[in-house]
């Protein structure tokens, strides 16, 4: 993170069971909180459309190779979650999965990617096959892919 970021204040999630979530994972360095109902979970921090301001929260993740693999579920919900349409006006991001804390690059998988990755999110979480039935957006998957070491984490 760059010196004027190290200064900047992190939002998290505005929802209270996510803020609490985040909170333990944070201080426990993800010892309390990197698996959630027994799922992967790692904490993504966005820079806000918006606002300009960095968000984080808490998401249930996959893996393809070296890639972490989100989907932007919304609970099944109409609308795209806050922070998928952050990372898709600015897709620098950083992630911190348990202690261990990098930079990303975050962006929705391609249809042939979704594909063969759809089902790896599913098998992680089987409720987003639901999601995905009961609504009409196509719940997008995203690709987090690690930043070079000398890239800022966000933007």
């Amino acid at each position: 993170m760059t010196t004027h970021e190290q200064h900047e204040t992190i939002e998290d999630s505005p929802v209270g069971w996510v803020a609490e979530h985040v909170r333990r994972y944070v201080q426990t360095d993800g010892a309390d909180g990197e698996t959630f109902h027994g799922v992967p979970s790692l904490l993504l921090t966005t820079r806000g459309r918006r606002t300009g301001k960095l968000r984080r929260t808490a998401l249930m993740y996959g893996r393809d190779g070296d890639n972490h693999l989100l989907v932007a579920s919304n609970g099944g919900a109409s609308t795209h979650p806050a922070w998928y349409l952050n990372l898709s006006a600015d897709p620098a991001v950083e992630v911190q999965v348990g202690a261990e804390r990098f930079a990303a690059r975050a962006r929705t998988a391609t249809a042939e990617e979704r594909v063969r990755l759809w089902p790896v999110m599913t098998k992680v979480f089987p409720t987003y096959a639901r999601y995905q039935q009961g609504t009409d957006r196509e719940i997008p998957l995203i690709v987090v892919e690690r930043a070079p070491q000398a890239e800022s984490p966000v933007g």
